[in-house]
């Protein structure tokens, strides 16, 4: 029968210096799912995630070819906001840039922030719908009463014609649900 040989005091510090490094790892890699996961959905589409872009260099609009952009807003419970887009539809030239007027009042007595998250349905055309500008980049603090009208500037990637995933494409519906952002989570 073998024996096993004693644990040297070196092999326990070694042991728990491993086990602490895992841990500290498991926990980096926590906080950097979030950004790396909506990084992969910028990158790829994924989810319906739409593109950001800096602006449309080198994309031409195709005669003839358009796209049927509709537009959905919505706020979460408890958020006194009034938000709706000022046209519900545009028909758009794909490749050419276009803008969309979401309209934001703030009902409330008191100034309340709130972010916007998004997505495009179908969810594959969303790696085709790039924005340029949108209020959706950052956080928006209406002040009591406030009304504001909030600008996207946005196009739709002439690629979206040669994918087969999309060939039966003809509206694309860009959502938006505005959530309230507690003075906690604000970054100063």
């Amino acid at each position: 029968m073998a024996h096993a040989l004693p644990r040297t005091p070196a092999s326990h510090t070694r042991t728990a210096l491993m086990a602490l490094s895992v841990a500290l790892g498991a926990f980096g890699a926590g906080f950097a799912a979030v950004p790396l996961y909506r990084y992969f959905c910028q990158v790829t589409g994924f989810g319906g995630t739409t593109q950001r872009v800096d602006g449309a260099t080198g994309v031409r609009p195709v005669p003839g070819k358009t796209m049927s952009i509709r537009f959905d807003s919505n706020v979460s419970p408890g958020m006194p906001w009034r938000f709706y887009p000022e046209r519900h539809t545009q028909t758009v030239e794909i490749g050419a840039r276009s803008m969309a007027i979401f309209i934001a009042k703030n009902l409330s007595d008191k100034p309340v922030t709130g972010a916007a998250v998004f997505n495009v349905t179908p969810t594959q055309a969303g790696a085709y719908f790039a924005k340029i500008q949108c209020f959706c980049f950052t956080e928006q603090t209406l002040q009591p009463g406030q009304e504001v009208r909030m600008p996207v500037i946005y196009y739709v990637d002439p690629k979206i014609l040669a994918d087969p995933d999309n060939k039966d494409t003809q509206q694309i519906t860009l959502s938006y649900t505005f959530n309230p952002v507690e003075p906690s989570e604000k970054r100063s």
